[in-house]
């Protein structure tokens, strides 16, 4: 049940990319003032730190050495004084930071979000929400560790590293060549790691895409599991990909490990150089005590860090992998194209019209075409077409019945009329005009669809049903009423504002499908879409559906998608889909006599 389907992310990215980092550039303009400010900091703490060992030459060298006291109390003071203003502006500097970092991943969530809500259904059809998920989320917050331990952290190493480089150079050239001849075995060791470290990071990449649509679709599914007992089976499954995502981090670990330990190793190496060759220099004269300290401390600030280097490159990989999952997703351009044409405005159901016929054809129905399928052919994939040339038309007021049998196109002639998907071929159209030339925004005002599944919100049962819109809220009672909703919303303790709960789980079917009628019947639809509605309420929910409905429909256009054949009986006509091509159309009286594929999907469920 898993597996097949799971989308693998194998973008391991590199420490840096010039292309990504020249495009995350532009988010950080808004703050380039924050981020001069750190620049400004990072050369008074270089500074800071290469005074300090100097300051102890100096106090060793001119004082302690030579027993003069006076004036050392001063260089101590002037130690504390340079390791407090360190720190000071060190805690400015990762401030500044940390508050551009959470203002930019700001910036990057809600641009993710705004784009996804723009995208077509397609796309989110063939992309595992788990992996949307991690890109708002967990990516994004790979960008603010890249903010606290890497981009400006890695120019403030580069000058601390230069300082002492020329420190050391000035202060005793032969002593700074014999310290620095490690350095060409370093960056071999941090080169070739560099690249064992990218091949191990892929992979931890890889799997934890894995298991991490593993847990999205198992979490969404865990009442299927329990059902069907298969809980050892899904625990088996995580089991091998836990440890496979283990197994991956363990060269991650190993490479960490060893790039460490070689470091210090070296680092330690070349403190005994300083020991060696600078303990002869001080016997032959040509070097002081203090000297000797200063330069043991500068190698230790120098191999510092590079010591850190390993954690860092992975920070600036996992970033750059970050951002190239996070452009990927912003440039897909999967949008449904905006139209520009109006609509005049609804004409709204009139009761008393609806029961005197006035204003419309003899049977009662308005004359004027307000829906129309033309010749309509579409695919979820390729050319495996689900509706195959597939015309229609509704007049005003009109119910239409959709039936057939399952997979047959009933649900997609509904997607398509809300342009949830583009159309392959043909055309449909509201009061004449392409529904590909009205704003997505109009035409689905003019929509209200209720769906087999109903979805919840988490908030109350108000914002359910208004979905924050004012027009709404001033006809929820009304609506919930009218669809028989207020009989068990007056028995909760707090009626419309009862909390709801992920999902709605602590209503039942029947309850969480009244109040999406109701919403349905709040934003007061001229067109109304039911999608096998009542397949998920009791009997006794479903007459209370039915009576609200008689009146939600007198006057408006309706398509309601039907499995139980009972509930289509009054419509004005039934469309009898079979295999993406429209069958039959007529009355339940003319199909009846028809003795076709309605026929027969009526003697099925009426057998007994």
């Amino acid at each position: 049940m898993h597996h097949g389907g799971l989308h693998e992310d194998d973008i391991a990215g590199k420490a840096y990319d010039r292309r990504l980092m020249g495009r995350f550039l532009g988010y950080l303009r808004p703050h380039l003032r924050s981020i001069l400010s750190v620049l400004l900091l990072l050369p008074p703490i270089a500074g800071a730190k290469l005074l300090q060992p100097y300051i102890v030459k100096i106090a060793i060298d001119n004082h302690i050495v030579t027993g003069n006291m006076n004036g050392l109390p001063g260089l101590a003071l002037l130690f504390l004084l340079l390791i407090f203003g360190e720190s000071l502006l060190t805690y400015a500097e990762l401030y500044l930071l940390q508050r551009v970092g959470q203002q930019v991943m700001f910036r990057f969530r809600e641009e993710l979000f705004t784009h996804l809500q723009k995208l077509s259904l397609s796309f989110f059809d063939r992309t595992p929400a788990g992996g949307l998920v991690t890109r708002l989320t967990s990516d994004v917050e790979v960008l603010g560790e890249m903010f606290a331990a890497g981009i400006i952290t890695i120019v403030g190493d580069l000058l601390l590293l230069t300082g002492i480089v020329g420190v050391m150079l000035w202060m005793n050239p032969k002593l700074s060549l014999v310290t620095f001849s490690v350095l060409p075995i370093l960056f071999f060791v941090v080169f070739r790691f560099r690249r064992l470290m990218r091949d191990a990071f892929r992979q931890v990449r890889s799997q934890l895409a894995r298991l991490n649509s593993f847990l999205a679709e198992s979490i969404g599914g865990m009442a299927i599991i329990q059902l069907f007992n298969r809980q050892e089976g899904e625990q088996s499954r995580f089991t091998l990909l836990n440890a496979a995502y283990r197994d991956a981090n363990r060269p991650v670990i190993a490479w960490d490990a060893s790039l460490y330990a070689l470091v210090e190793t070296l680092s330690s190496v070349a403190v005994g150089l300083i020991i060696w060759y600078g303990g002869g220099e001080i016997v032959r004269g040509h070097l002081t005590f203090g000297a000797l300290v200063a330069f043991i401390q500068y190698s230790e600030k120098f191999f510092g860090p590079i010591r850190d280097l390993s954690s860092k490159y992975s920070v600036m990989q996992g970033a750059m992998a970050a951002l190239e999952r996070i452009f990927t997703l912003l440039d897909s351009k999967e949008y449904l194209a905006d139209g520009s044409k109006e609509l005049p405005p609804p004409l709204q159901a009139c009761p008393e019209l609806s029961r005197r016929g006035e204003g419309r054809g003899g049977d009662g129905v308005d004359s004027e075409k307000i829906v129309e399928f033309r010749d309509v052919w579409f695919a979820y994939r390729d050319e495996e077409y689900v509706l195959k040339g597939v015309s229609l038309t509704l007049r005003r007021g009109e119910k239409l019945a959709i039936v057939g049998e399952t997979g047959g196109g009933k649900t997609t002639i509904t997607r398509l009329l809300s342009r949830l998907y583009e159309i392959h071929r043909g055309s449909i159209t509201i009061n004449g005009v392409e529904i590909r030339e009205l704003p997505l925004k109009l035409l689905r005002s003019r929509i209200g669809v209720v769906l087999q599944e109903p979805f919840l919100f988490t908030g109350t049962i108000a914002s359910n049903i208004t979905l924050g819109d004012e027009g709404a809220a001033a006809r929820m009672e009304e609506a919930a009423r009218t669809v028989g909703a207020d009989r068990f919303i007056s028995r909760l303790p707090k009626g419309y504002e009862e909390e709801v709960r992920e999902r709605g789980n602590n209503f039942s079917a029947g309850e969480r499908q009244l109040i999406s009628f109701a919403r349905a019947v709040a934003f007061d639809p001229e067109i109304l879409v039911l999608d096998e509605a009542t397949s998920s309420v009791d009997s006794a929910s479903e007459r209370l559906i039915q009576e609200g409905l008689a009146g939600l429909l007198a006057g408006r256009t309706s398509i309601v998608v039907a499995h139980r054949l009972s509930t289509i009986r009054d419509a004005d006509r039934i469309m009898v889909i079979h295999h993406g091509e429209k069958r039959e159309e007529g009355s339940h009286e003319e199909l009846m006599a028809a003795q076709g594929l309605y026929h027969r999907l009526h003697r099925l469920q009426f057998k007994g």
